[in-house]
């Protein structure tokens, strides 16, 4: 009897502590007594999240949340990763939700290729992510508006809001009737080609003549580029000193001997206007002027009585005149 009792004993102890591995396991408690990394995150809300909430990476579920606390005006967060969790320096963490009712979670990013590993207590970056209440209020407040705008179309309201314009329709639907009509037979003489809005849609004639003219201001403008083509080309071949004028613009030898031909008519000018030289006499001598002067009148004088003498009394007359 007391070797059965024993037996059984032994059993129900064995029982207790396999379904306590098996619950440990499930919660997640193993995790106490694993070594892993502990790191932080500062958060201006913690929103939903609660202790023992799920950290993932990817997707994958790599931690769970162990503490959440205020510090300096934020929310610490406190999550025990498992050792083999890549997280860098540059991770970032954000608290995200499973979905609109679901359970909340923190999630971290894989950080840069070049990042380093995180290291014990290291404080991650965060990303805020919008409070679900607050959206939640929103669309709530939109919906109450909503229904408030519904409200205010019914009943009596839709009857003031049209009622004059039912009572304007019906005092003048003979003036509309007549209108309706009329547009009615100007929609159909523009249909028809008639009138000159008819006219300006389906004459060929006016369609052919603009279509001209547009081939013609086309041709006029590849003209003109062309023209302005040319005109460049010329222009180059006078910047690369080709051609009579691209010599006369970029010969140095043309250049100086022009600059020295005009000093040399200046210095000439310089002289004539001074009164040297035979033409600069010619031009400055007042008694040179004077003489000249004097014998056109002795020739003026000579030649009044020419008309009736013969030719030898014309000689002698010229020659006792001028001498």
């Amino acid at each position: 009897m007391k070797n059965t009792l024993e037996t059984r004993l032994g059993l129900f102890v064995a029982f207790i502590i396999l379904a306590a591995f098996i619950i440990m396991y499930i919660l997640g408690g193993f995790e106490k007594f694993q070594r892993g990394l502990q790191v932080h995150a500062l958060f201006k809300t913690a929103q939903e999240l609660k202790l023992g909430d799920r950290v993932k990476m990817a997707g994958v579920e790599v931690g769970k949340v162990e503490k959440i606390e205020l510090a300096d005006g934020k929310v610490r967060v406190t999550m025990s990763l498992r050792a083999s969790t890549p997280v860098k320096t540059d991770t970032t963490a954000t608290i995200k939700f499973a979905g609109l009712m679901g359970q909340s979670f923190v999630a971290l990013d894989f950080g840069t290729p070049a990042g380093r590993l995180a290291t014990p207590d290291t404080i991650l970056q965060t990303i805020e992510q919008p409070d679900l209440s607050v959206i939640m209020q929103k669309l709530d407040n939109v919906a109450t508006g909503v229904e408030n705008l519904t409200k205010s179309f019914t009943g009596d309201k839709i009857e003031n809001l049209f009622g004059p314009l039912t009572d304007f329709i019906k005092q003048n639907s003979a003036p509309l009737t007549a209108t309706i009509a009329n547009l009615r037979a100007m929609s159909g003489q523009i249909a028809d080609g008639k009138g000159t809005f008819g006219k300006l849609i389906y004459d060929d004639a006016l369609y052919n003549s603009a279509l001209t003219t547009v081939t013609s201001l086309q041709s006029t403008t590849d003209q003109i580029k062309a023209a302005l083509g040319d005109a460049r080309k010329i222009i180059d071949g006078v910047n690369a000193g080709e051609g009579s004028l691209g010599k006369m613009v970029k010969d140095e030898k043309l250049y100086a001997e022009t600059t020295a031909s005009m000093t040399s008519l200046k210095e000439i000018l310089q002289k004539m206007n001074s009164g040297q030289g035979t033409v600069g006499k010619l031009i400055n001598d007042q008694e040179f002027y004077k003489n000249a002067k004097l014998t056109l009148q002795k020739v003026d004088k000579a030649t009044e009585g020419l008309e009736d003498q013969g030719p030898l009394s014309v000689l002698g007359i010229l020659v006792n005149n001028l001498f």
